[in-house]
């Protein structure tokens, strides 16, 4: 199997579950001592282990080898794209909630408070 890594380097707990290995990034650690993996033919117990370009990943006992690989410009490229993209739709969202936010806290007049507060009055008494 071939993984792409755009970034500097990606945490093996975080690769393992990005692949489907595992679930979660909680099940890595019972995963680590139940399975033995292989990071460049050492064993490797580490899940914060940063894995980088050209580094391997064996796991036996699954049947699976993990190349990481280099992208080339035009996947690099498109990758950028699409990281801009969501982090301006991140920052358009986060503004939308703070506007939602701020209009939902609007000051109550005194009117609207009046019927809601006040005491509950029986005739009569």
């Amino acid at each position: 199997m071939e993984y792409t890594l755009f970034e500097e380097y990606i945490v093996l707990q975080a690769l393992l579950k990005e692949i489907g290995v595992i679930q979660s990034g909680g099940a890595i650690k019972s995963f680590l001592q139940e399975t033995p993996v292989f990071l460049n033919g050492e064993k490797e117990e580490r899940r914060r282990k940063k894995i980088r370009i050209g580094d391997e990943i064996r796991i036996p006992s699954q049947g699976i080898t993990i190349v990481i690989l280099e992208p080339s410009e035009s996947e690099m490229k498109q990758y950028q794209e699409e990281k801009i993209e969501k982090e301006r739709v991140a920052q358009l969202v986060k503004k939308m909630n703070k506007d939602l936010k701020k209009s939902s806290q609007k000051p109550k007049s005194a009117k609207e408070n009046k019927g809601k507060n006040a005491p509950v009055r029986f005739p009569g008494t």
